[in-house]
């Protein structure tokens, strides 16, 4: 199933999330900071919701209180609020 998020406060602008059951197939962020984004959905493919929002929720982007990794967990549990 296909998600779409729009992050707020941080520099990328929409998440499109894939999801096979609680297992994270795949995430394309549009916008943000492309090494980072890119490196940061390679290293979460095949892992499950949990353990996602469990290590990237909370990280904050300089002296921003949330960063695109933040916003991804955040959209992770409202997805997770909807299965």
């Amino acid at each position: 199933m296909e998600y779409r998020y729009r992050p707020t406060g941080v520099c990328s602008q929409e998440m499109v999330i894939e999801l096979d059951g609680d297992i994270i197939k795949s995430v394309k962020i549009i916008g943000g900071c492309p090494g980072n984004t890119v490196g940061l959905t390679y290293m979460i493919q095949g892992r499950k919701i949990d353990e996602v929002i469990q290590k990237l929720k909370g990280i904050p982007c300089g002296m921003k209180t949330t960063s695109c990794p933040d916003q991804l967990a955040r959209a992770l549990e409202e997805i997770k609020k909807g299965l």
